[in-house]
C-alpha cells in the first residue's frame, strides 16, 4: 500500500492492519460506487483508472466537483455522522481498488487506539485536500469574469 500518498503517516504495523482488512476490488466505466445522500458504510483507495466526483444540484445536471486517480483515496463520509454521502461517485473509466469496509476500520481503531489516530490524521489530510479542490473548483465555475485581476478598471484618466 505505499503507493498511497494519503497513507505515507501510517508505520508499517498500521499498514499491515490495513492490508488485513481491505480486498481487492474493480468497477467497469459508468459504475456508480457512491449515491449521495445513501448510508456511508466503505471506502477506497484507487489503484488505477479515474472517478469523477459529483454533487446534485436541483433543476440541474450533475455537477463535477472533482475527479480522483491512481493513489487517491474515495469515502471519508463515513467519519462524521450521519454517516451519509456527501457526494456521488462514477467510475470514468476501469478502476481497479482497494475497498474498506468502515466497520472493520472502526474495530481496528477501537482495539488499537494509536492505530485509529494515525487513520483519522490520514483522513483528515484527505479530506482538507479535498475540500480545498471542491473550493477552488466552486470559484471557478462562479468566478465573475469582471472580477478577473489581469483587467484594469479606467476610472477617471490620470
Amino acid at each position: 500500500m505505499s503507493e498511497f500518498a494519503s497513507l505515507a503517516t501510517l508505520d508499517q504495523d498500521a499498514l499491515r492492519a490495513l492490508a488485513r482488512v481491505g480486498r481487492e476490488v474493480a468497477f467497469p466505466p459508468g459504475h456508480r460506487l457512491i449515491q449521495e445522500g445513501q448510508r456511508a458504510d466503505r471506502c477506497w483507495l484507487i489503484r488505477s483508472g479515474r472517478i469523477r466526483l459529483d454533487a446534485r444540484v436541483d433543476g440541474h445536471a450533475d455537477i463535477t466537483v472533482q475527479t480522483l486517480h491512481g493513489g487517491d483515496l474515495l469515502g471519508w463520509s463515513w467519519l462524521i455522522p450521519p454517516y451519509r454521502w456527501h457526494f456521488g461517485a462514477v467510475a470514468t473509466e476501469h478502476v481497479t481498488a482497494v475497498e474498506f469496509d468502515t466497520a472493520a476500520l472502526n474495530r481496528l481503531s477501537d482495539d488499537d487506539p494509536r492505530f485509529g489516530r494515525l487513520l483519522l490524521l490520514a483522513l483528515a489530510a484527505v479530506l482538507v485536500d479535498r475540500l480545498q479542490a471542491t473550493r477552488a473548483r466552486l470559484v471557478d465555475l462562479y468566478r465573475n469574469p469582471a472580477e478577473d485581476p489581469g483587467r484594469r478598471s479606467v476610472r477617471g484618466g490620470s
